[in-house]
């Protein structure tokens, strides 16, 4: 990146090896937010189980459907389009067209989000009674209120993610927003403010991380040279409408068998959100891992280091796996031990649904960030005919399975959707950019994930009570399959990465008071950073990963 841009000399370009540390660096911020960011969806989910019951968790669910749905609608696909433009311009320092292009980007969404709100603000008795129950036009309401913040903190958040930084997003959208969720959650149901009051969390919580996501874009751009803006709708509008179609199909098929068990007055909503918000968990490190591994994927292929795109493309899909087989093999020996936990009672055909879902995640897992490859090496028209065959099949698999089968039906088909389109976004990448995602890692990680499942159902076996299943199976499970792993041996880049984090963290806690801490690249983003999504809202993790 050059000096107008940074302030610094002209640097050389980044090694394969330096492209892996900074990734890692950014990836191990995001996914510690993505942690807290997931505990705090999660005890949001347990509180209103546990206080208002599964009924008012459906509800909740219905109208954060909704809400996702129209915030992927409003933003046009401006979100990939920002962080992708955002990038190739800093890659060109050319610091005019990075201007223009946020100002579109976050102009068109915050105007498009402002529209489709009073829409939904004046149809919502109409689409509660859609969905059989008039008692969630209060909560459709509120979402409108909250749609043109929520939006307009996506669009920001996504364009901070084009300078491969990820503070921002980790700190606003994976920390504050949830966090301030969940406390005013807690003081909503408290006060007895029941499911309003929580749906008044997320306006208040949304709100204020919009603002606070517009002050940081705006340090960020301080650090961009003095430029008119320039202008260039074409290409970022181009790119964008594919992308918004393909983000709105990927979220159409997360939150579609939700909406489709509302039309069908099916009352089991409450225990289908308690299942799919555990599988969620499992693999929560596939949207950290993505936000961190797309920007740098748009700076190296537009500079055209193919062999490095493919290096960091099996890197990541080695992480996701690993870091996520552990929660999978938990799930699939403790569905409803797990369940029970969150409900305090056994859900009725809980543990097949958990069970069914785990499956098709644990493709999408194993497929790696595919669709963030077509995505970013400019390929979104690829991804949007894979998304939309997705969603497609999903509605035509529940119109057939949920009147026979309920909510079972629905994860299956759900499943099936899943695994269909990642497997086909993987024969893609293999024929289009000549990479695949399996190495030794990964096979390394799915030896020691067999191990632990054995270990762990016979822990389930021998241990009598559920209390004491989950707890020394799940302990049982994280022994084994870490223990597997030093076993069979760390690869040249996980010590790499193992060895740039804890040096990092090292230096930083020495130097947190030296001289420049604070300024640009300080915090180990910077030119060399990482980019992050949004788990929970807005950055799918079922599909188009």
């Amino acid at each position: 990146m050059s000096g107008e841009l940074t302030g610094r000399p002209p640097a050389e370009p980044e090694s394969g090896d330096q492209q892996v540390r900074g990734m890692a660096r950014g990836g191990v911020l995001n996914l510690a937010g993505a942690i807290l960011s997931q505990a705090a969806l999660f005890l949001i989910m347990l509180l209103l189980a546990r206080v208002l019951g599964l009924r008012e968790v459906g509800r909740y669910a219905q109208v954060y459907a909704v809400l996702s749905l129209l915030g992927l609608l409003s933003l046009s696909g401006f979100r990939a389009g920002l962080t992708r433009f955002v990038a190739v311009h800093l890659a060109d320092d050319d610091p005019a067209a990075i201007r223009g292009t946020i100002r579109l980007g976050v102009g068109i969404s915050a105007a498009a989000s402002t529209v489709i709100a009073v829409g939904l603000a004046l149809g919502a008795p109409w689409l509660a009674e859609a969905l059989n129950d008039p008692q969630l036009t209060t909560g459709l309401r509120l979402a409108a209120l909250t749609l043109p913040a929520a939006t307009v903190c996506e669009a920001a958040l996504a364009a901070t993610r084009g300078w491969r930084t990820q503070r921002a997003y980790a700190l606003i959208g994976q920390v504050y927003e949830p966090g301030a969720r969940l406390l005013l959650t807690v003081v909503a149901l408290v006060a007895g403010a029941g499911l309003t009051g929580a749906f008044w969390a997320v306006v208040v919580a949304s709100w204020s991380a919009a603002g606070f996501a517009l002050v940081a874009l705006a340090r960020m751009l301080r650090r961009v040279g003095a430029a008119r803006p320039a202008y260039r709708p074409t290409e970022l509008f181009r790119f964008s409408t594919v992308s918004w179609v393909s983000s709105l199909s990927s979220t159409g098929l997360i939150w579609v068998d939700t909406l489709l068990l509302g039309f069908y007055g099916n009352e089991d909503i409450g225990a289908y959100h308690v299942a799919t918000r555990l599988v969620t968990v499992a693999v929560f490190v596939l949207a950290p891992i993505n936000a961190s591994f797309g920007p740098y994927l748009a700076h190296l292929y537009h500079q055209g280091r193919m062999d490095e795109v493919r290096r960091i493309y099996a890197v990541a899909t080695g992480w996701v796996v690993r870091l996520s087989l552990p929660a999978f093999v938990a799930l699939l020996v403790l569905p409803d031990q797990l369940l029970h936990l969150v409900n305090g009672s056994a859900l009725a055909g809980g543990a097949a649904v958990t069970i069914a879902l785990a499956l098709g995640q644990l493709v999408n897992a194993a497929t790696g960030p595919c669709g963030t490859l077509l995505n970013m090496s400019g390929r979104v028209s690829v991804n949007m005919v894979d998304n939309l065959a997705a969603l497609v099949l999903n509605i035509l698999l529940n119109l057939w399975l949920i009147p026979a089968y309920g909510i079972l039906g629905a994860a299956v088909a759900w499943a099936v959707s899943l695994a269909a389109v990642n497997i086909a976004r993987v024969w893609q990448v293999r024929v289009l950019v000549h990479a695949v995602p399996v190495t030794v890692g990964m096979l390394k990680g799915l030896a020691a994930a067999v191990l632990a499942l054995g270990a762990g159902f016979a822990a389930r076996w021998l241990v009598p009570g559920w209390v004491a299943e989950l707890a020394v199976g799940l302990a049982v499970i994280a022994l084994v399959y870490l223990g597997a792993v030093l076993a069979l041996g760390l690869s040249r880049e996980d010590v790499m990465v193992l060895r740039a984090v804890t040096r990092r963290g090292a230096r930083r806690a020495a130097g947190a008071s030296g001289p420049g801490a604070g300024g640009p690249g300080a915090d180990g983003t910077g030119a060399g950073g990482t980019g992050s999504g949004r788990a929970g809202t807005a950055e799918p993790a079922g599909v188009g990963s």
